[in-house]
């Protein structure tokens, strides 16, 4: 592991995003900090216009940008993290390829609060949405945590659940590089486990277990929304991603050791619904098998719809019945 400098290290993580990458870059040059900050930008081996683009950026500001590409695609958590194991700052923020930092004291807002705070390892701030192709934005549903300084532990449950919205959005957070480190060594299995979809809900849940966080209530990022696994139409490929979820959140409640409250049963029972009606839309008798038994596993509540919906799927007439009918009011509601 290297040593930390007094500096702000920016990772940026991108994929063939050559129509915004340079705008994510350009806002992330235009901060005006106490500190000097370094990019680690992180193309996983772009098939378009992107790498090009930032061995651009890389030879004009050779003293801020180091630049990897990779030969070969590791996938989002792979390169996320080999990123971060390269910073050098004493403090990591990080931004996406396809977003952008719209307030030009970010950092400098969130260094001030973290060279004040040494009880706190993270700092984060509000967002808001831009739907790419439309100048208009909007704010995400309100935040409904403590503002402020808090004890990380309380927000634990609700960074692995995350009913009303994230409790921390990632591109709007600075966090202290030595303590990501720790939570790496520890527990390096969560961060390499190619298995999760996801790469900031390991990291938020374990640095919670390790100090204060503070929220900073002003918009510092418009997040671009745009087609991605999540919001996937594809009810097989949505499966895997709420099931893969889930399973990441049920290893950090084990890891934790946190108890079964009413917030995860209520988290567990709505996931599982959720994948019986993926199962249903599907239409594979597989899924169904799975999902019995990943409610066993998570030890979900089965509400009364996920029954019907279960009870539904348990002849293959009766299934073909459901699907017919639901298809039918589809197009009743259309016209």
């Amino acid at each position: 592991m290297q040593s930390t400098l007094d500096k702000i290290s920016v990772v940026v993580c991108t994929y063939n995003q050559e129509q915004t990458i340079a705008r994510a870059l350009d806002s992330i040059l235009r901060q005006q900090c106490a500190w000097p900050i370094e990019i680690l930008i992180g193309d996983d081996a772009s098939t378009d216009r992107t790498g090009e683009i930032c061995e651009e950026y890389a030879q004009r500001y050779p003293d801020v940008v180091r630049l990897y590409r990779r030969e070969h695609n590791m996938g989002l958590i792979r390169n996320y993290y080999s990123c971060l194991l390269e910073a050098q700052g004493k403090y990591i923020a990080d931004l996406a390829g396809d977003d952008e930092w719209c307030d030009p004291q970010k950092l400098d807002k969130e260094w001030h609060l973290l060279e004040a705070h040494p009880e706190v390892v993270l700092v984060h701030t509000d967002y808001r949405l831009r739907r790419e192709g439309q100048e208009q934005f909007e704010l995400p549903p309100f935040y409904p945590y403590p503002k402020g300084v808090v004890e990380g532990e309380s927000l634990t449950t609700s960074i692995l659940t995350q009913f009303e919205r994230p409790v921390v959005h990632l591109c709007t957070a600075m966090y202290r590089t030595e303590t990501f480190r720790q939570c790496y060594e520890e527990q390096t299995d969560l961060f390499t486990n190619r298995d999760y979809p996801c790469e900031d809900m390991q990291l938020c849940a374990l640095l919670s277990r390790k100090g204060k966080f503070a929220y900073i209530d002003s918009v510092t990022l418009n997040y671009s929304i745009g087609c991605s696994i999540s919001n996937s139409e594809d009810d097989e490929k949505q499966y895997s991603f709420v099931e893969r979820v889930t399973q990441l959140t049920y290893d950090l409640q084990q890891r934790l050791q946190l108890p079964m409250d009413r917030t995860l049963s209520r988290y567990y029972s709505l996931r599982v619904h959720a994948l019986m009606m993926h199962t249903l839309r599907a239409h594979n008798p597989a899924l169904r098998e799975q999902t019995i038994k990943n409610a066993r596993q998570w030890q979900a509540h089965l509400m009364w719809r996920t029954q019907v919906a279960q009870m539904m799927t348990s002849n293959d007439t009766l299934w073909r019945i459901t699907l017919s009918l639901r298809k039918k009011l589809l197009q009743l509601r259309r016209h």
